[in-house]
C-alpha cells in the first residue's frame, strides 16, 4: 500500500429498516445460493459480549492459536444503500450476509477462534465434514483482540476438517475501513459508494475470518447490490444474474474463486462507476511488462483499478483489484503537475510490485512488513524507470527516500526493519509500522545491497526467494538466505539506525559509530559497510568492511586511503548506502574548494549528499554549524535540482528553528542572495508560463519560485499576485500547471479575505482532485489569522474537507509560522474527537503529532507535550505512540541545539549579508 459527510450510527429509522430487510433477507439468500441449513438449526450467540479480561479465554499475546488454517471462504454481502437520493425515504448504509469457512484442525481443541469487530452475528453453526453438528457457545470479545470464540461441547480432532457457519449484519460509516461509505458530487448531485480497505486488520469488520496475514485461503465472494450498480471484487465476474428478494430485484454478481491469498487483500466495490480507457493504463502495462520480465509469472494477469473519493491511503494492492485516491489514479492534462504525473506512476509502480512482494509472498506477521512495503518501493523506481526513463527517477531515490528516513532513524525512538514478533500485538502496533522506517529505510538497504550485488545477482536471489515462498509467507532471514547474506544484513533489518563513517585521509584511518542526533549511542551496534570512493583521480570501486567479523564476501582494510597536497576523497559515490560520511577537517576544507571552484566535478547526487551530510553531522556534533552551512555558499552558481533540495531540506531546519527570532531577518537575506541567479535563470520560462523540457529541470523552476518569494525578492512576489489577480478578474486560468501549487500560496500569502474566499470557492468548485489539493494546501498559506482558525474548523466538517484530507490539512496550517500555534492548540483541544475519528485503519496519528510540533524548540513547548500526554495518559496514543516520543526527543535536542548555536548561526548570517 502506497494514500465524507458524517453518517450517524444510530439513527432509529435506519435501525427499523434493517431489522426488517436483515430478516427477511437472510433466509432467501440462504436458498438462493444453496446455503441450505441442514438437519439441525444454527446455534443464536448470546446478545451480551464480555468485558472483564479472559481468564481462560483468548492467548494473552492477542494473536490466533494457529491451531485451526482456514483453507476456503464462501462469502456472501448484500448492500442496501441507493447511490442516489433522488425519490429516495429510506436509505440505508447497513448490509448483511453470511460466511462459510473450510478449515482444517491441526492441533485436537475444544475452542474455535477467529476474529469479528462491530458485527451482529446472528446464527452459527459448527459441522465436520460429515455434515454432523458440533455444539457450542459463541462468545464476542469486547477488547483489542477482536476475538470471537466458540466454546465445543465435544473436540475438534487434528488432521480433520471442519466447517463454520456464520449469519452477521453491519453498518457501513465514513471512517474509510473495512466495508464503508463514499459520497461524492457529480453534475451537482450527491452520490454514493461502497469501497473496502481490509489493510491491515479491517477484514474482521466485513464478515468473521482468520484476520492475520499467514492465515491464506481462497475467497469465493457473491454480492447482492441494487439493479443500477456495479459490483467489484478481487476476481472477474464468474456469473450474475436478476432475483426477488421482498418483492424487489436485485443484481446477483458471483466472482470466480481468488488465489490463495491473506485476508488484508480482499476487496469490494459497488458503484455507479463504468469501466474507462484512461492514459495511465499505458503506465501500468509498462509497469506490468518490466515487473513479468524480471520477476516471471505467475502474477501476471489483469487487475482492475478503480479511483475512489475518499481512500485513507494513495493506494492499495488487493490482488486483482487495486484501489486509488483519485490523485494516485487520474491525470487530466493542463491541469495535473508533473510531480502529479510522477506521482501517479510511482503508485502504480508500487502497487504492481505488490503482486510479487506482499501478495504472492507475503511476510508471516506484520513484524516484517518491510518486506512488502520496502520491496515495493524499492522496485517501484525500477518500474518508473523503465516507463519514463527521460525523468532521471533512480537519482531522486536519494531525494525522496534516503535523506528523509535518515532524519528518522537517527533518533534513539527509531526501531528496526524487523520487529520481535512478541512487540507487534494490537491493531495499533500494526498501524504503528506504516511509517518511514518501514518503507523508504526498507528500499534504501535494499539499494544498497543490489548495488553491492550487482542488479544480476540480486535478481537472481530474488527469483529464488519468490518461486521458494509463493502463495505462501516468509520472514526477513528466509530473503537473506536465498541471497546468501543473512550475517551482512542481519546488522541492517535487526538494529535500528545507521553508522557514520569516519575517514581520516591523513592518517588512513576508518571508523563507525551509531549515528544518533541528539545524544551518544549505548547501543554498541556496528554495522558490516560496503563503500565506494573517489578521489580527485580515479574512481575506486571496492567494497569495504568496517567490523571485525566481516563476511567473506567483503574485505577488512584498516587504511583505506591516505591523501596529499590538494587532493580530496569523496566516499559513498552515488549514496547508494545507508550510511553517512565524515572526514577529517583538511579533507572538508578541499571539497569545499571543489564546489567554489568547480562543483561539476563531484556528482550531482554527491552534491546533495555533501549538503545533507553535513547538516545533520553538525546537529550531532561532529562538525561545528558553519562548516555546515559553508556548504550552501556554492549554490549560487548551482542550477541542479538535487542539491539544492537537499540545501533547501535541511535549510528548513534553520526556519523551523528561528523564525520567530531575530535570525530570521539575516537568513531571509542570505536566502535572496543565493537564489537570485537561479531565479534569473527560470523567470523567461515563468513570464510566459512555460516549463524547462527536463524533469528535475522542472522542480527546480518552482524551488526558484518558492524561494525567491517567501524570502521577500519583489519581483516573485509581485508576479505570483498578478497571474492570481488575472485568475480572479478573467476566470480563466493561465498558470501552469508545475507553478500552481507555489502561486498560489504566495499570492493567498501577501493577499487578504478576498483572494482567501476565492480560492475556497475554487476547492469547492474543483472536480479534478489533484487541483483541490493544489488549493487546500495554498489555503493555509494565510497570514490571517482568524482566516486559519477558521480554516482548521472545516477539518472537523467532512462536507468541506474529507476525511482523508484532515490530517495533512491541519499540517499544512502547522508549517505556517503564523498557524503553528493555532494547528497545536487545535489537535490538544479535539484529540478525542480526532483520535476517534481518523485513527481507525492506516489513517496515521503519528503523522499529525510529528506535523504540528516540528517546529517545537522551547522548554514551554516541551513542557506543553508531556502535559498532554499526561491529560491522555501515555497507553492512549495507539498508532501515535511512536511519533510523541519522537517529538519529545526531538524538542528537547531542539532546545539544547538552539541554545548552543543561535549566536554562531547568527553572526554566520550577518557576515554573509553585510555587504548586501
Amino acid at each position: 500500500m502506497s494514500k465524507g459527510v458524517y453518517v450517524s450510527k444510530a439513527l432509529a429509522v435506519s435501525i427499523i429498516v434493517v431489522t426488517v430487510l436483515a430478516v427477511s433477507s437472510i433466509i432467501t439468500m440462504l436458498v438462493v445460493y444453496n446455503i441450505q441449513i441442514e438437519k439441525n438449526p444454527p446455534q443464536r450467540p448470546p446478545t451480551n459480549s464480555p468485558t472483564t479480561p479472559f481468564p481462560t479465554g483468548p492467548p494473552p499475546n492477542l494473536r490466533l492459536p494457529g491451531d485451526l488454517v482456514p483453507e476456503k471462504y464462501n462469502v456472501y454481502l448484500q448492500t442496501y444503500f441507493y447511490t442516489r437520493l433522488s425519490n429516495v425515504t429510506n436509505q440505508t448504509f447497513a448490509f448483511n450476509g453470511n460466511a462459510t469457512v473450510y478449515f482444517k484442525c491441526l492441533k485436537t481443541t475444544k475452542k474455535i477462534f477467529m476474529h469479528s469487530k462491530d458485527l451482529n452475528i446472528t446464527l452459527f453453526r459448527v459441522t465436520d465434514e460429515n455434515g454432523d453438528v458440533v455444539a457450542g457457545r459463541l462468545t464476542l470479545w469486547d477488547d483489542e483482540s477482536n476475538f470471537l470464540e466458540v466454546e465445543l461441547e465435544s473436540a475438534l480432532k487434528a488432521n480433520k476438517n471442519y466447517i463454520f457457519f456464520t449469519t452477521f449484519e453491519g453498518e457501513m460509516f465514513d471512517d474509510l475501513a473495512g466495508l464503508y461509505i463514499s459520497k461524492y458530487t457529480e453534475n451537482g448531485e450527491d452520490r454514493y459508494l461502497a469501497a473496502s480497505q481490509m489493510q491491515p486488520t479491517d477484514a474482521r469488520k466485513v464478515f468473521p475470518c482468520f484476520d492475520e496475514p499467514a492465515m491464506k485461503a481462497i475467497f469465493d465472494i457473491t454480492i447482492i447490490h441494487r439493479r443500477d450498480t456495479t459490483a467489484l471484487s478481487n476476481a472477474k465476474t464468474k456469473e450474475s444474474w436478476v432475483t426477488t428478494i421482498d418483492d424487489e430485484q436485485w443484481l446477483v454478481t458471483h466472482f470466480y474463486p481468488t488465489r490463495k491469498m491473506s485476508t488484508y487483500l480482499l476487496a469490494f466495490t459497488v458503484s455507479e462507476f463504468k469501466e474507462e480507457k484512461s492514459d495511465n493504463l499505458v503506465y501500468t502495462f509498462k509497469v506490468r511488462l518490466f515487473a513479468d520480465h524480471v520477476f516471471l509469472c505467475p502474477p501476471c494477469t489483469v487487475t482492475d483499478q478503480i479511483a475512489l473519493p475518499d481512500f485513507s491511503a494513495g493506494a492499495m494492492e488487493n490482488w486483482g483489484l487495486i484501489t486509488y485516491r483519485e490523485t494516485a489514479l487520474l491525470y487530466e492534462e493542463g491541469v495535473s503537475s508533473t510531480s502529479n504525473k510522477e506521482w501517479i506512476v510511482t503508485v502504480i509502480a508500487h502497487e504492481v510490485a505488490h503482486q510479487w512482494f506482499g501478495n504472492l509472498v507475503t511476510m508471516k506477521w506484520w513484524n516484517d512488513l518491510w518486506l512488502n512495503e520496502g520491496f515495493a518501493t524499492y522496485i517501484s523506481y525500477k518500474g518508473v524507470n523503465k516507463a519514463e526513463a527521460s525523468w532521471g527517477i533512480n537519482d531522486l531515490f536519494v531525494l525522496h527516500e534516503t535523506q528523509p528516513v535518515m532524519q528518522v532513524d537517527s533518533l534513539a525512538s527509531s526501531h528496526p526493519l524487523s520487529s520481535g514478533e512478541k512487540d507487534v500485538q494490537t491493531p495499533s502496533d500494526i498501524t504503528e509500522l506504516f511509517d518511514s522506517i518501514t518503507y523508504s529505510k526498507g528500499a534504501a538497504v535494499l539499494r544498497m545491497l543490489s548495488d553491492y550485488l550487482t542488479e544480476t545477482v540480486f535478481q537472481k536471489g530474488l527469483k529464488s526467494y519468490l518461486k521458494a515462498y509463493e502463495y505462501s509467507n516468509a520472514e526477513y532471514k528466509d530473503l537473506w538466505s536465498h541471497l546468501q547474506m543473512v550475517k551482512v544484513m542481519k546488522t541492517w533489518t535487526q538494529q535500528m539506525g545507521y553508522p557514520v563513517i569516519t575517514i581520516n585521509t591523513t592518517s588512513g584511518e576508518v571508523l563507525q559509530q551509531h549515528f544518533l542526533l541528539n545524544q551518544t549511542s549505548h547501543y554498541n551496534f556496528t554495522w558490516q559497510v560496503p563503500i565506494k570512493m573517489v578521489d580527485i583521480a580515479q574512481t575506486c570501486g571496492q567494497m569495504w568492511c568496517l567490523t571485525n567479523s566481516c563476511s567473506s564476501l567483503l574485505t577488512v582494510q584498516k587504511v583505506m586511503y591516505q591523501a596529499s597536497g590538494n587532493q580530496w576523497l569523496l566516499a559513498n559515490v552515488n549514496c547508494t548506502g545507508y550510511f553517512r560520511v565524515n572526514y577529517n577537517p583538511q579533507n572538508w576544507e578541499r571539497l569545499l574548494k571543489q564546489l567554489e571552484s568547480n562543483h561539476k566535478n563531484i556528482p550531482v547526487i554527491n552534491r546533495g549528499q555533501l549538503i545533507d551530510d553535513a547538516f545533520n553531522l553538525a546537529r550531532a556534533k561532529y562538525i561545528n554549524t558553519t562548516l555546515a552551512l559553508n556548504t550552501t555558499k556554492y549554490l549560487r552558481n548551482e542550477t541542479e535540482y538535487i542539491p539544492w533540495e537537499s540545501a533547501l531540506e535541511n535549510l528548513d531546519y534553520f526556519i523551523l528553528m528561528f523564525d520567530r527570532s531575530e535570525v530570521y531577518g539575516p537568513m531571509k537575506a542570505y536566502m535572496r542572495k543565493q537564489v537570485y541567479n537561479l531565479y534569473k535563470y527560470f523567470e523567461p520560462y515563468t513570464m510566459n508560463m512555460t516549463v524547462p523540457q527536463g524533469h528535475t529541470e522542472q522542480y527546480n523552476q518552482i524551488n526558484a519560485i518558492s524561494v525567491a518569494c517567501s524570502n521577500d525578492l519583489e519581483d516573485c512576489k509581485e508576479t505570483a499576485s498578478k497571474l492570481f489577480r488575472e485568475w480572479m478578474n478573467n476566470a480563466s486560468n493561465k498558470i501552469h500547471p508545475n507553478l500552481k501549487s507555489t502561486i498560489y500560496c504566495n499570492a493567498i500569502a501577501a493577499g487578504g479575505e478576498e483572494e482567501w474566499d476565492f480560492a475556497w470557492q475554487m476547492y469547492m468548485n474543483a472536480t479534478i482532485a489533484s487541483e483541490k489539493d493544489k488549493l487546500r494546501y495554498a489555503l493555509s498559506c494565510t497570514e490571517n489569522v482568524w482566516i486559519l482558525n477558521r480554516y482548521l474548523s472545516y477539518t472537523l466538517d467532512p462536507s468541506k474537507i474529507r476525511k482523508m484530507d484532515s490530517v495533512s490539512t491541519i499540517n499544512y496550517i502547522a508549517r505556517n509560522v503564523v498557524g503553528q500555534s493555532l494547528a497545536w492548540d487545535f489537535v490538544r483541544s479535539q484529540w478525542s474527537y480526532i483520535s476517534q475519528e481518523y485513527g481507525g485503519g492506516i489513517m496515521s496519528l503519528g503523522s499529525l503529532i510529528d506535523g504540528v510540533t516540528e517546529r517545537f524548540s522551547t522548554v514551554f513547548e516541551l513542557q506543553q507535550l508531556r502535559q498532554f500526554q499526561k491529560d491522555h495518559g501515555e497507553g492512549s496514543f495507539g498508532s501515535a505512540t511512536r511519533a510523541l516520543q519522537q517529538a519529545m526527543e526531538r524538542t528537547e535536542a531542539n532546545i539544547k541545539w538552539v541554545q548552543e548555536n543561535k549566536q554562531t548561526v547568527l553572526e554566520w548570517f550577518r557576515r554573509e549579508t553585510t555587504n548586501l
